[in-house]
């Protein structure tokens, strides 16, 4: 072989040897890695220590091992060892937020208070926009008594992430002794979101009018929403305010929308199977049952209620059922139009009226007629309470003397109204 060739091949073995080794190392490299959060991720799940401490062996340089030791140490309450793990993790990767709001967050609990606000700092410094570090920061300024300093963290982290708003009004109100004036001031209940959620928050504390008042603030409302807000409102006897609420979401067109009144009495406009409010509530949980509006058969406007029975029917359970407000002592009368076709059973459908808030029953109508050929116009009157604010207005069966109490046939029902009687 020629001496020149040879001078040639040489560097070029050299070289390609070289590489060779380099991708040897580097496969190595990444194996170790590899294995090494392999590992990781099994001891922080299975909070095994020797597991951890080998993914840091093989991979030393790797922050996230000496991160998933400091979380081991931690689960086990090696709470100084953990705070070292995660120090290595930061000179490692001394960028990363995340690793400094877990370093804050455990020195807090350290009582470590210097060195917790020092990490919170940095990792708010990092991520100056992100909702958690803001948070965090907040919640541990709050508990350092720097109520100033801590909600304006809140704030901004409540701002940048909406889920936070329910968890800083809890706070607000809280650390204000329920004085709602102090609360807003911390909150600052500027937004249609934050007057929405102050009243729902105001509303599980049984304050209706207060929660009225936020909500007529709070702009444009889902039709969720405010059906939760009525929901609370009626579980704490809030009946006006729930009323208030519930009627912004219902068009006239439907039926009457007076305070005292029944709305839609003669059944004309569209029915709600999941009504929560003061409209037209019926019971479709028994296969035994059917009801639909009838345009054929009808005492008054264009259309009736038709319930047809089947058989299964429980008597304690209404059929139809609407909440009515209503003023404290006062005497009422209550009338409706019926018409019934082949009706059989032990315990007849009526009309009965409870308080909404003792439900107490306060007067029931006559059962209907097993069979009538023109409608019948039934009228029951009834007083109110001291306390009494609404009713409950429902057609239910009366109690048989035995069980099972099965009935067949057909009702329609039509014309449902209410006067005050003086």
């Amino acid at each position: 072989m020629r001496p020149d060739l040879l001078s040639q091949r040489v560097p070029r073995v050299g070289l390609l040897l070289s590489i060779a080794l380099a991708c040897v190392l580097v496969f190595w490299v990444a194996a170790n890695v590899g294995f090494s959060r392999l590992l990781g991720r099994y001891a922080a799940i299975t909070r095994d220590l020797g597991a951890a401490q080998r993914a840091v062996s093989l991979s030393p340089s790797d922050p996230e091992t000496h991160r998933i030791r400091a979380a081991v140490l931690h689960q086990l309450k090696g709470l100084p060892q953990a705070a070292v793990e995660l120090e290595l993790a930061i000179s490692l990767r001394p960028r990363d937020d995340s690793l400094w709001l877990q370093l804050g967050m455990l020195r807090d609990e350290l009582d470590d208070s210097s060195g917790a606000l020092v990490a919170l700092d940095e990792s708010v410094r990092l991520a100056p926009h992100y909702a958690l570090p803001r948070w965090q920061r907040g919640n541990f300024l709050l508990r350092q008594g720097r109520l100033g300093e801590g909600f304006a963290d809140l704030r901004y982290a409540a701002a940048s992430d909406p889920d936070y708003i329910p968890t800083l009004i809890d706070l607000s109100w809280g650390l204000s002794k329920g004085d709602q004036k102090v609360a807003e001031e911390y909150a600052q209940i500027t937004t249609d979101q934050m007057h929405l959620a102050f009243a729902e928050f105001l509303a599980r504390q049984g304050k209706g009018r207060e929660a009225a008042e936020q909500f007529a603030r709070a702009g444009a409302v889902s039709a969720q929403r405010r059906n939760e807000l009525v929901r609370r409102l009626v579980s704490a006897n809030a009946f006006k305010e729930a009323f208030q609420i519930w009627v912004t979401g219902k068009s006239s067109a439907s039926g009457d929308l007076g305070a005292n009144a029944i709305y839609d009495g003669g059944f004309e406009g569209p029915m709600s199977l999941d009504e929560l409010g003061f409209g037209w509530h019926v019971f479709t949980g028994s296969q035994g049952i059917r009801l639909a509006t009838d345009s054929s058969l009808r005492q008054s406007g264009s259309k009736s209620l038709l319930i047809e029975f089947l058989g299964d029917s429980n008597p304690d359970t209404p059929l139809l059922s609407q909440m009515i407000l209503v003023k404290p002592s006062a005497r009422y009368q209550i009338n409706f139009a019926a018409r019934t076709q082949e009706i059989v059973t032990g315990g007849l459908p009526l009309a009965i009226v409870t308080d909404s808030g003792s439900r107490k029953r306060l007067a029931e109508s006559r059962p209907l007629a097993q069979k009538s050929t023109d409608w019948q116009v039934i009228s029951f009157e009834f007083h109110t309470g001291p306390k009494t604010d609404a009713i409950n207005l429902s057609l239910q069966r009366q109690n048989c003397t035995t069980s099972p109490c099965p009935i067949f046939g057909s009702v329609w029902l039509d014309s449902f109204s209410i006067e005050e009687l003086r």
